[in-house]
C-alpha cells in the first residue's frame, strides 16, 4: 500500500488532499530527494486552532515538552529544595525560593522581549493549489525545528506557568465545591442511595478529570498550547466539535447566570419577608448585573473571590448550627415543593415514599437527585485552563485526587448532618429553610453576597467565551481590546442579562432549573465529554501503522489510510480501553437523557396543581 504524505489535515475523518507541494520536495539530478523547503508555522495562541497541524504533530511536540518539563522539574527541586508539607500544599516557597523565582521570572521576561523583537517581522500567507495555506516567515529557507529561537519562544510561552499541584487543589475545590444541595439529594433518595451515589459519581468525576489530564499531556506543548475545553476536541475531532463545545459552554454558563438571578432574588424576598414583588426584585438583580457588565477583566474583582471563600465557610457553619438547634422553616418548603402538610420529621435509609418527595414522585425523583449531585460535581470545564497554568502539569493528578476526595467528604458530612435533623424538609435552597429570622437573614445576606460575586464572574467568563469563540471566531466581530470591540461588548452585555432574566422569570423554581441544567450540560461536561476525549485519543493512537508518523524536518505527516476504516482498526486494537470508554460515554449520555426527562417531569409537577405558589412573571415569591 502506498503512503500518503499529508501536508494539511482538518481532522482525521475529513476527506484529505493527498497532494505533495511541488516546492516541498525537489528531486536532484541523481533522482534522490533533497532536504525540503520548510514553511514555518505560527506559534502560540494562533497555533491552537491551526487546521494544518495534524494529530501526529501534536503528539510529537507534546512528548518533547513533557521530557523537557521533567528535566526542568528536577532542576527546580534541586535549586529550591524540598518544602515542608504545608508549604507544598499552599504552593509557596521559602523567602529565598520566592526571591530566586522572582529573578527567574524577570529573566524569562527579558527572553520574551528578545524573542518578540527577533520575530517581529510580519508573517505572510500564500495560498497553494487545492486551497491549502502555507504560513511563511519572511525567508523560506530550511530551518532546524530545534533552533535557538524555538527555545526562546518556549521559555517565553512558559513564563506564566508557575502554579503547583497544591494550588490546583485549591482551584479545583473552589471551582467545584457546592455543598448547599447535598441535603436535598438525601431527602430524595435516602441515606443508602445518597452515600452510594455521592461516592460513585465522585469516583467517576475523578476519572473524568484523569482523562482530561492524560489527553492534555499527550497533546499540549509550548508550540501548540491548549487553553480551553474546546481545544482537545479540535485536535481529536476537528473544528466543528470545538464550535459545538464552545456553544454548549456558553449556554451552560448562561443558564447558570439565570439560576443565580433566581436564587439571589429569593434571598432578597426572604429578607424583606415577601413584602416586595418577586419579579420586580428580579429586575433589580438584572439591573445590578447589567451594571457589572462594565467589568471586562476579572483581575479588578479577583480579591472578592477570596472573600467569598470565608463567607461560604461562615454560611456553612450557620446552616449546621441552625439544623442542630432549630426546626426548619416549614413554610419555605410547603410554598415551593410538592410537600403541603407539616408532619413529624422523618428520615429514610432507602427511597422515601412519594408523600415525602419535594420535586417529583416515583422513579423520576431519583434522577432529580442525581441531576443535583452532578451539578455539585461539575467543574471539569475549567480543568484544561487550570493545567495551562501549571509549571509541571504531570503533577495535576495529586491536586485532582486530593480535591475530589475532600469535596466528596464535605458533601457526605453536610448532607447526612442536615438531613438527619430536617429530614424531608431539607430543601435545595437550604438557606431559605433556616430559622429564626435573624439567623436566616445572616445566611441570606452571605448567600446573596457570594452569589453576586458568582454572578459577576460567571457572566464575565460566559460572555467572554461567547464573544471570543462565537461572535469573534464565527461572525468576525472585532477583538474586545479594540474600540469597536468594547462597544460590541457593552451592547451585547445587557442583551445577555435580559435573556437570563427572561429564563429566570419564566421558570421561577430553583430546583427545577438546577436539575435541567445538570441533566443537559453538567452530566456531559463532567462525564460524557471527557470519556469521548480519551476514547478518541486511544483509538487514534492505536490506529497508527508502521511507517506512519510526523517528520519534524519535513513537517510532513504520513498516513496509510483515513476515514472509518482507520477508526475501526484503532477501536479493535485498543478494545481493552476503547470498549469500557465507549460504555462510559454511553452511560453518561443515558444519564443525560433520563435526567432531562426527570427534570421536565419535575417542572411539570411543580407548576401543576398542588405545586409552587410562584407563577411565571408573577409577584408571588416561591418561598
Amino acid at each position: 500500500m502506498d503512503a500518503y504524505p499529508i501536508n494539511s489535515v482538518s481532522h482525521p475523518t475529513d476527506e484529505m488532499e493527498m497532494v505533495i507541494d511541488a516546492q516541498a520536495r525537489k528531486p536532484s539530478v541523481a533522482g534522490t530527494v533533497d532536504k525540503p523547503v520548510i514553511q514555518e508555522r505560527v506559534w502560540g495562541h494562533a497555533a491552537r486552532v491551526d487546521p494544518t497541524v495534524t494529530y501526529e504533530e501534536y503528539i510529537y511536540w507534546a512528548k518533547i515538552e513533557r521530557e523537557i518539563e521533567a528535566e526542568e522539574e528536577k532542576k527546580f527541586r534541586a535549586e529550591h529544595g524540598k518544602f515542608p508539607l504545608i508549604e507544598l500544599i499552599k504552593g509557596k516557597l521559602s523567602s529565598e525560593g520566592r526571591a530566586r523565582l522572582k529573578q527567574e521570572k524577570a529573566e524569562r521576561s527579558m527572553v520574551l522581549q528578545s524573542a518578540i523583537e527577533s520575530n517581529s517581522a510580519p508573517l505572510s500567507s500564500e495560498k497553494k493549489a487545492g486551497g491549502e495555506i502555507n504560513y511563511a516567515s519572511p525567508t523560506s529557507e530550511y530551518v532546524d525545528p530545534l533552533k535557538a529561537t524555538d527555545a526562546e519562544w518556549r521559555t517565553a510561552a512558559r513564563a506564566m506557568r508557575t502554579a503547583s499541584w497544591g494550588q490546583m487543589f485549591f482551584l479545583i475545590t473552589t471551582d467545584i465545591l457546592g455543598w448547599s444541595g447535598a441535603p436535598f439529594v438525601f431527602a430524595g433518595v435516602g441515606y443508602g442511595a445518597g452515600v452510594a451515589l455521592y461516592l460513585i459519581f465522585g469516583a467517576f468525576a475523578t476519572f473524568s478529570g484523569w482523562c482530561i489530564w492524560k489527553v492534555y499531556l499527550e497533546l499540549d506543548s509550548s508550540r501548540y498550547p491548549m487553553m480551553s475545553y474546546g481545544d482537545p476536541f479540535f485536535r481529536l475531532f476537528g473544528k466543528k466539535s470545538r464550535h459545538f463545545i464552545n456553544v454548549a459552554q456558553c449556554l451552560q454558563q448562561f443558564l447558570t447566570v439565570a439560576v443565580l438571578i433566581l436564587s439571589k432574588t429569593t434571598n432578597i424576598s426572604q429578607i424583606s419577608k415577601r413584602t416586595v414583588c418577586f419579579s420586580g426584585m428580579m429586575a433589580v438583580v438584572l439591573a445590578i448585573g447589567m451594571i457589572s457588565g462594565i467589568i471586562r477583566s476579572l483581575t479588578k474583582i479577583g480579591w472578592l473571590s477570596n472573600a467569598a471563600v470565608f463567607m461560604n465557610i461562615a454560611n456553612f457553619l450557620i446552616i449546621m448550627i441552625a439544623a442542630a438547634t432549630y426546626e426548619p422553616l416549614y413554610e419555605a418548603v410547603t410554598r415551593s415543593t410538592l410537600i403541603k402538610t407539616i408532619e413529624p420529621i422523618v428520615v429514610f435509609a432507602g427511597q422515601p415514599p412519594d408523600r415525602y418527595q419535594q420535586q417529583v414522585p416515583g422513579f423520576a425523583s431519583q434522577f432529580n437527585a442525581v441531576n443535583t449531585m452532578v451539578y455539585a460535581y461539575a467543574g471539569a470545564l475549567l480543568f484544561v485552563a487550570f493545567l495551562a497554568e501549571m509549571r509541571h502539569p504531570m503533577d495535576f493528578w495529586k491536586g485532582l485526587f486530593c480535591a475530589q476526595a475532600f469535596i466528596c467528604i464535605i458533601y457526605l458530612l453536610f448532607g447526612v448532618f442536615v438531613y438527619s435533623f430536617w429530614g424531608q424538609y431539607s430543601a435545595n435552597n437550604i438557606v431559605n429553610v433556616i430559622r429564626p429570622y435573624n439567623l436566616q437573614t445572616a445566611g441570606n445576606v452571605l448567600t446573596m453576597l457570594t452569589g453576586f460575586i458568582a454572578v459577576f464572574m460567571y457572566f464575565n467568563i460566559g460572555m467572554k467565551t461567547l464573544y471570543l469563540e462565537v461572535f469573534q471566531a464565527i461572525f468576525n466581530f472585532p477583538p474586545i481590546s479594540t474600540r469597536k470591540g468594547k462597544i460590541a461588548w457593552y451592547c451585547l452585555g445587557p442583551i445577555y442579562w435580559i435573556l437570563a432574566f427572561v429564563v429566570a422569570a419564566s421558570v421561577p423554581n430553583i430546583s427545577g432549573i438546577v436539575s435541567l441544567v445538570g441533566a443537559v450540560f453538567m452530566v456531559n461536561f463532567t462525564y460524557s465529554f471527557p470519556g469521548m476525549l480519551m476514547l478518541g485519543h486511544k483509538i487514534q493512537m492505536a490506529a497508527a501503522l508502521p511507517g506512519e508518523g510526523f517528520n519534524p524536518y519535513t513537517r510532513v505527516t504520513t498516513r496509510l489510510d483515513t476515514g472509518m476504516k482507520r477508526w475501526a482498526r484503532g477501536f479493535k486494537k485498543s478494545w481493552k480501553w476503547s470498549a469500557p470508554l465507549l460504555l462510559y460515554v454511553l452511560l453518561g449520555l443515558a444519564c443525560c437523557g433520563m435526567g432531562i426527562w426527570a427534570a421536565i417531569e419535575g417542572l411539570i409537577s411543580i407548576f401543576g396543581p398542588g405545586g409552587t405558589v410562584a407563577t411565571a412573571w408573577g409577584c408571588e415569591a416561591p418561598v
